[in-house]
């Protein structure tokens, strides 16, 4: 068995596992490849911090139906069991690698989106043989990144924004630019706030998972292909970090898109046909 429990999730295509690593159960939600063809490379997917897995749908719906999707709640986070104790990002990329085995996956194209980009660069410095390919979107190489302004940061502190919608409004213009500077509302629905309201132990420990953690001087190390996605109007992720993140990979190109930080999950459409060809060429 590679799983404590396997169940299909509504008439999506989608199934749903809770795999069992380091004690505790993750779940991880995976829409098998369909229709004729060759078998593809699995996607990974990393999501960004304090949202469950489910804000990815519009992306994965956007992906073409010939690629196996893989994403996860971190721990602590949605349907995943909260963990006995703080956890680094070096321990999650471990756990990662532990979850593709139980899956049955050798190797996987990953992309990681914010926070999970973040988890993403360690898995291909750590795992890097399970890694092929790999998109880092909206995100930049941790502790030595450049940081966001003040006010912004005094925002992520605190989930209040996966939990309260009116307070999403009031903040999504400042916190998360482009298109939600003048649509505030579409953030919430975007990111499922007030969805699941659950411990926020979670969300705290996804930061502490960063404490202390940069790839920067480790980002050669990286041999997979790379496609960096950068909005020109992010205040999380300043655009010059797609720069630092370009110069340390040696394989890797940057697309930059007029948005802002999350305009992967509110326009997916042009965001998956360019993921797609990358991962294809």
């Amino acid at each position: 068995m590679t799983t404590s429990s396997s169940r299909p999730v509504g008439g999506a295509g989608l199934e749903e596992h809770d795999v069992l690593v380091g004690g505790r159960a993750l779940r991880v939600v995976r829409r098998p490849a369909s229709g004729p063809g060759p078998r593809r490379t699995p996607l990974l997917l990393c999501n960004g911090i304090g949202a469950a897995t489910d804000v990815l749908d519009p992306l994965v719906a956007a992906l073409p139906a010939d690629l196996d999707v893989i994403r996860f709640d971190p721990p602590g986070i949605g349907g995943s069991a909260v963990p006995r104790m703080p956890y680094h990002l070096t321990w999650m990329a471990h756990r990662l690698g532990q979850v593709l085995t139980k899956l049955g996956v050798r190797e996987a194209d990953v992309l990681g989106f914010s926070w999970g980009g973040m988890l993403a660069q360690q898995l291909a410095i750590s795992r890097r043989r399970r890694v092929r390919k790999l998109v880092l979107a909206a995100t930049g190489p941790g502790a030595l990144m450049i940081p966001a302004s003040p006010r912004v940061m005094a925002v992520m502190t605190s989930p209040k924004r996966h939990q309260d919608p009116s307070y999403v409004d009031a903040v999504a213009a400042r916190i998360y630019g482009g298109s939600l500077r003048d649509h505030p509302e579409r953030a919430a629905e975007a990111l499922g706030a007030g969805a699941r309201r659950g411990p926020m132990r979670g969300y705290y420990y996804q930061l502490m998972a960063l404490s202390g953690w940069t790839s920067l001087p480790l980002l050669p190390a990286i041999t997979a292909d790379t496609l960096i996605i950068a909005g020109d109007d992010d205040p999380i992720v300043p655009r010059g970090n797609a720069t630092m993140l370009h110069r340390g990979i040696r394989r890797s190109r940057i697309s930059r898109y007029p948005g802002g930080h999350l305009e992967l999950l509110l326009d997916p459409q042009p965001f998956a046909a360019e993921i797609d060809a990358f991962l294809r060429s």
